[in-house]
């Protein structure tokens, strides 16, 4: 009797196999090719409930290749198919973490955890006082869709250690595929400046996302490659692969992604030579009391400056300061000045969160605006990390988000410093370098409302408290003699 079933079921089986290739056949001589995704569809679908670390690891692959695209003329933009994806994941955690209540407790009292918890809250709290609520509350529910699969459920991902290098891994290689492809497209105009803005769409909407990306990998290459616990083949591709990265950082022409770089080298150095956190503290912050007292006399000596960013490497590293004629620069101040001035008129819960494009034209100021500035105020944000949350969230918005990112690099400096395993000495070593990478660039630009830089950024996070709570030997070993 069981050998009739099994034959009945396999009988079943392949018939329902072939009329599949058949209806498969017919549609596609027709041109219809939607129904090859069918065992995509039933694949994915199995992996959110047998192994949502799988979904997470193939939400990270599929990132750089991911497009923009608004879904079904609602106006709401995603990109596909990783918000999808990550909207699916999102929904399961919530429900597995109200059922189930298994999350490591130590993870969520966590300091950057509750600074975490703390930015949602405060989020939620001035998207119910917005100036526009739909906005806030979408850009809320967003947020979610990024911080909780690769921030919480990151970290527990992060709890085997081989994911910790596998997660850099698994972005990059289909940066690459991206790399080559706008080098490519990049050829047949001659390299120019120009195009060097536009030629890795579809994939990233311009040369500044790009850039950013490529910056924030380009210190975690070269760390695998100085790893010595690592094969010679992995050190070998990893040298390999950080060549490929400088050289499209290069043909980016991205001047924010080019500076955070180079100051990049300036804190690994500190940090090689142990210099302590309150000492940086203390001269970034007399740096900043020097440039408003004096800020009169430094800007008249900028505005000196006039060259225009081009294909001449240096005078395009010139054009970096040039706020006198450079559209780029001048529209930056134009963004971050209406800001502060949205600021000032909603000092406490500021307008809203994703509020910024559709609140600030009547902020600027007819002497400030540009070439490209947009009259009615329907572009882009505030170009900054830090004044979009101050003009969006107002003072407690701004000092968490200051709060999260100097926590997130002491806690990574700290396990650097402390911890005797060399692989986590490194991976915590490159995870504060890349972070501090996308961070001094969020003085200029801002990404966190994109997959393509939301992924990695929250991810490295994740691996700094994973390593933390799980990987810091010295912090184990501590516990273990007050115990």
């Amino acid at each position: 009797m069981k050998i009739v079933t099994g034959r009945y079921k396999n009988h079943i089986i392949l018939v329902l196999s072939v009329f599949y290739l058949a209806l498969n056949l017919y549609l596609i001589i027709n041109d219809f090719y939607g129904l090859l995704l069918i065992p995509i569809f039933i694949i994915i679908v199995s992996l959110y409930f047998l192994s949502s670390d799988a979904i997470l690891l193939l939400i990270t692959a599929l990132t750089p290749l991911s497009i923009s695209s608004e879904i079904a003329d609602t106006g709401l933009l995603l990109s596909l198919p990783t918000e999808i994806l990550l909207i699916g994941i999102t929904v399961l955690f919530i429900l597995k973490f109200v059922y189930d209540n298994s999350y490591d407790k130590r993870i969520l009292m966590h300091p950057i955890s509750i600074l975490v918890g703390l930015s949602l809250l405060w989020m939620l709290i001035c998207s119910i006082t917005s100036e526009t609520p739909v906005v806030s509350f979408k850009y809320l529910i967003s947020r979610m869709w990024f911080v909780i699969p690769f921030y919480f459920m990151a970290v527990m991902l992060f709890k085997r250690k081989e994911l910790l290098k596998f997660f850099s891994w698994l972005y990059v290689i289909p940066l690459i595929i991206v790399i080559i492809y706008s080098i490519f497209r990049h050829a047949q105009f001659g390299f120019s400046e120009e195009t060097g803005h536009w030629v890795m769409s579809p994939f990233f909407n311009d040369h500044t996302s790009y850039g950013a990306m490529l910056a924030f990998f380009i210190p975690v290459f070269i760390g695998f490659n100085r790893t010595i616990e690592y094969s010679k083949t992995v050190r070998r591709v990893s040298f390999l692969v950080s060549i490929i990265l400088i050289l499209a950082l290069v043909l980016s022409f991205s001047r924010a992604a080019w500076l955070s770089l180079a100051i990049v080298f300036f804190i690994f150095l500190c940090i090689r030579w142990k210099i302590k956190f309150k000492w940086i503290a203390i001269s970034s912050s007399a740096l900043i009391i020097f440039f408003f007292v004096f800020q009169k006399e430094i800007i008249q000596q900028l505005k000196k400056n006039t060259t225009e960013s081009s294909e001449n490497y240096v005078a395009h590293i010139k054009s970096i300061y040039n706020i006198s004629s450079d559209a780029s620069n001048l529209e930056r101040i134009n963004r971050w000045q209406s800001a502060i001035r949205m600021f000032k008129e909603r000092p406490i819960v500021g307008w809203g969160p994703g509020s910024y494009q559709f609140v600030y034209a009547p902020y600027q100021r007819l002497n400030e605006k540009t070439i490209i500035s947009s009259n009615i105020g329907d572009e882009g944000s505030a170009h900054s990390e830090y004044l979009g949350p101050l003009a969006e969230m107002g003072i407690p918005g701004f000092i968490i988000m200051v709060m999260l990112v100097i926590l997130a690099l002491k806690t990574g400096i700290k396990i650097y410093q402390h911890t005797t395993n060399h692989e986590i000495k490194m991976i915590s070593l490159v995870s504060v370098l890349a972070l501090s990478s996308y961070f001094i660039h969020g003085l200029l630009n801002s990404f966190l409302d994109t997959d393509k830089a939301s992924i990695p950024v929250w991810g490295f996070i994740a691996m700094i408290v994973a390593m933390d709570v799980y990987h810091n030997e010295s912090s184990k070993e501590k516990r273990d003699v007050k115990s």
